[in-house]
């Protein structure tokens, strides 16, 4: 928001997933959270490193926001080193990118009604989702 931390995806964005557990409400301020996968190595913070502050509440995942403004930017596990999770709405171009599935359903906010197709988890899906990552044929760039 505040446009002091810049980032840029040179490659396609994965499969879009809005999550809608009560952490990612909470560090998002809404309903729930849309984000998106990319391989690690082609995301990269282009300014405003200094700004990027990650906070973990679980150990082993961390959410990624600007310090300055607030604004949540990527969210990364140990557990997938090689895969970040980029919140789109921090995106400039998403080039429609849309959600193609609604996770931790069954503790989502009682004021939002999901109106879409997408297949709908009450919690984490299995087998694990992001064993399966791919890339889809959208790109984003952008920042806070």
């Amino acid at each position: 928001m505040c446009e002091g931390v810049r980032i840029e995806i040179d490659a396609p964005l994965g499969p879009v997933i809005a999550c809608h557990c009560s952490q990612c409400r909470r560090s998002t301020g809404s309903a729930f959270n849309p984000n998106a996968s990319v391989p690690a190595e082609r995301f990269r913070i282009t300014s405003g490193q200094e700004l990027v502050h990650e906070f973990s509440r679980v150990p082993g995942t961390y959410r990624a926001f600007c310090s300055r403004c607030g604004s949540p930017l990527y969210g990364r596990s140990d557990a997938y080193p090689t895969i970040m999770r980029v919140r789109l709405g921090t995106l400039e171009n998403t080039e429609g990118a849309r959600p193609i599935a609604h996770i931790f359903t069954g503790s989502k906010a009682d004021w939002f009604e999901i109106k879409d197709d997408a297949e709908q988890f009450d919690e984490w899906p299995t087998p694990d989702p992001m064993r399966y990552f791919r890339t889809a044929d959208k790109l984003g760039s952008g920042g806070a």
